[in-house]
C-alpha cells in the first residue's frame, strides 16, 4: 500500500509511540489516568488542551508519547498542527474514537503532513501516524491532495496537453473512456467559444471528455474550468494579478478529483468529466475586445474583457453537459474575484438553480465541516450583461455583483429544467497555517463528495 507523507504501515520492526487526542473538556479525565510526573511535565509546559496545542510525554528513555489538543473532532482540520507540531516519530492512535472522528483525524493528519514536494524537498520530515484499513479516509485525503498538487505545479508542467494526461491516467487506471477534442476540431465538433479563449497559445486548446459507470445509475455531470494560465488576454492583467494564475485551472481539478474519488469508492453512478483546457494567452489572434464569438448553444456573445474568459469556456462545456440530461449538473470555477471580496478566501460561493439540490451540498458541507456559502441568483442583474449587438456580454461597464452576474452567465447555457449548480472556488491559500500550507487548495470537495454519495444511496 502506497501511504501518503505522514503516514506508517503497521510493522513488526517498528515500536511507535502512543499518541492521545484531548479537548478542554474531556483533559482533567485523561490526566487522570496518567503517571504523576505526566502531570506536572504537562503543567510545567502549559498545556491545557487547547485546539492546536501538542506535547510530548516524557518516559525513562526519552519520549514516551505524545499527546495533542483539539476542537472539534470532526473536523480534520482540528488534528492538522500535530504532524509538524510533533517531531519526525511514528505514532500509534491511542484511545477509542468513533468512525468519523477516526477519519476526520485521518485525512486532517494528511493534510497537515502535505508539502508540495516536485522541485525541492520539505526541511523536515512530518511526524507519521500508523495506519491500516484506512481507504475511506485515504480517498478523501487523496483527492484533496489531487487538488492541492494540480494547482501547484507552474504551467510549464501543467498546461493543457499536461491535464489532458492526467485525465487520461485516470481513465487507463478506473476503467473510463476518454475522448479529448482539440484544436481546429473544437471548431468542426461546434465548440467555438472554447476556440476563441485559447486559439492565441502555442499549446492548443481542448476539450476533455471523460466518461465512465453504468448506464442504468444516476447520470452526474462534472464540468471543470481549466484555464492553466490566465494572463488576462489583450486585457492584460497587472504583475501582482497574474503572479498565481497557474491556479485558474483550479476548478478543473476540484472535477477530475470529484471524478477520481467517486470511481475510486465505485459509487453507483454514471460519470461524465468536462474539462475545457486552454491558455488565456496573448498573440496575434488572440480574441479580441469587442468582438462577437458563437458558442455551442447557439447564443452570441460580445467579449467586453478578455479578463472574463472563464465563463466564455465554461458555456460551451456546460451546453455540451446540458445535451447529455444528467440527473445533475455541477461546475467548478476559480471564477470571480467578486467572490472573494464577499465571502473572502475560505468560502466558496455556492450558486444552483435547484433549492434541494442546493440545500443538500450546504448540510454535506456542514457535516464535513467544509464550508461553502449560497448566493443569489438575482436575476434583475441580467441587466449587467446586456450588448448592443449581441445576445449578451461576457461582462459589462458595472463591477456591481461580479460573482452573481458571472454565476447568471453560466445560467444561460444551462438547459431551464435541468438541475445545476456552480461553485466559485479560490482554490488557494494566501499564507501558512496549520494544515493550509500556501499554495492550491481543496473547497467544498468533501462535500460534494458527500452531497454525491448521499444522493447515490437513495
Amino acid at each position: 500500500m502506497n501511504l501518503p507523507a505522514g503516514f506508517a504501515a503497521p510493522s513488526a520492526d517498528a515500536t511507535p509511540l502512543p499518541l492521545h487526542v484531548v479537548d478542554r473538556a474531556g483533559l482533567a479525565d485523561w490526566r487522570a489516568g496518567q503517571p504523576a510526573p505526566v502531570g506536572a511535565w504537562l503543567d510545567a509546559h502549559g498545556f491545557d488542551g487547547a485546539p492546536g496545542t501538542a506535547a510530548l510525554l516524557p518516559g525513562a528513555e526519552g519520549a514516551a508519547g505524545a499527546v495533542i489538543g483539539v476542537g472539534d473532532r470532526l473536523d480534520p482540520f482540528s488534528y492538522a498542527h500535530a504532524p509538524l507540531a510533533l517531531p519526525p516519530h511514528t505514532f500509534r492512535l491511542a484511545g477509542n474514537h468513533d468512525a468519523d472522528a477516526l477519519v476526520a483525524l485521518r485525512v486532517g493528519w494528511g493534510l497537515g503532513a502535505y508539502r508540495f514536494s516536485r522541485y525541492r524537498q520539505p526541511p523536515r520530515q512530518p511526524a507519521s501516524l500508523e495506519v491500516d484499513n484506512a481507504a475511506v479516509a485515504l480517498d478523501a485525503l487523496a483527492a484533496c491532495l489531487r487538488v492541492r498538487d494540480l494547482v501547484n505545479t507552474p504551467t510549464e508542467h501543467m498546461g493543457p496537453d499536461q491535464l489532458e494526461q492526467v485525465a487520461c491516467e485516470i481513465a487507463e487506471r478506473h476503467g473510463a473512456a476518454i475522448e479529448v477534442i482539440s484544436g481546429d476540431d473544437l471548431l468542426e465538433r461546434n465548440f467555438p467559444a472554447i476556440h476563441a479563449v485559447g486559439r492565441a497559445s502555442h499549446r492548443a486548446p481542448r476539450l476533455i471528455c471523460l466518461r465512465w459507470g453504468d448506464a442504468s445509475h444516476p447520470h452526474v455531470a462534472l464540468v471543470g474550468k481549466g484555464v492553466c494560465f490566465d494572463t488576462g488576454g489583450l486585457d492584460l492583467k497587472p504583475a501582482d494579478g497574474m503572479r498565481n494564475m497557474k491556479k485558474d485551472m483550479g476548478g478543473a481539478a476540484h472535477a477530475i478529483a470529484l471524478a477520481e474519488w467517486v470511481m475510486a469508492r465505485k459509487l453507483p453512478l454514471r460519470i461524465t468529466l468536462l474539462v475545457p483546457a486552454v491558455e488565456n494567452a496573448v498573440g496575434p489572434n488572440a480574441f479580441r475586445p469587442g468582438e462577437v464569438i458563437a458558442t455551442r448553444a447557439g447564443l452570441s456573445v460580445e467579449i467586453d474583457n478578455t479578463d472574463a474568459e472563464g465563463r466564455v469556456v465554461l458555456c460551451d462545456a456546460l451546453a455540451y453537459a446540458g445535451e447529455q440530461s444528467p440527473e445533475l449538473l455541477l461546475d467548478f470555477a476559480t471564477l470571480t474575484g467578486a467572490a472573494r471580496i464577499a465571502l473572502g478566501p475560505d468560502l466558496p460561493a455556492l450558486y444552483s438553480n435547484d433549492d434541494a439540490l442546493a440545500a443538500d451540498w450546504l448540510e454535506a458541507g456542514q457535516q464535513q465541516r467544509d464550508p461553502l456559502w449560497r448566493m443569489p441568483l438575482w436575476r434583475p442583474y441580467w441587466r449587467y450583461l446586456t450588448s448592443g449587438i449581441a445576445d449578451i456580454a461576457n461582462g459589462g461597464p458595472s463591477r456591481m455583483g461580479g460573482s452573481i452576474t458571472a454565476a447568471l452567465y453560466l445560467e444561460r447555457f444551462v438547459p431551464a429544467t435541468q438541475k445545476w449548480a456552480h461553485l466559485d472556488v479560490y482554490s488557494w491559500n494566501d499564507a501558512d497555517r496549520p494544515g493550509r500550507p500556501a499554495g492550491g487548495e481543496a473547497q467544498g470537495l468533501r462535500a460534494a463528495f458527500a452531497m454525491l454519495q448521499a444522493r447515490a444511496g437513495r
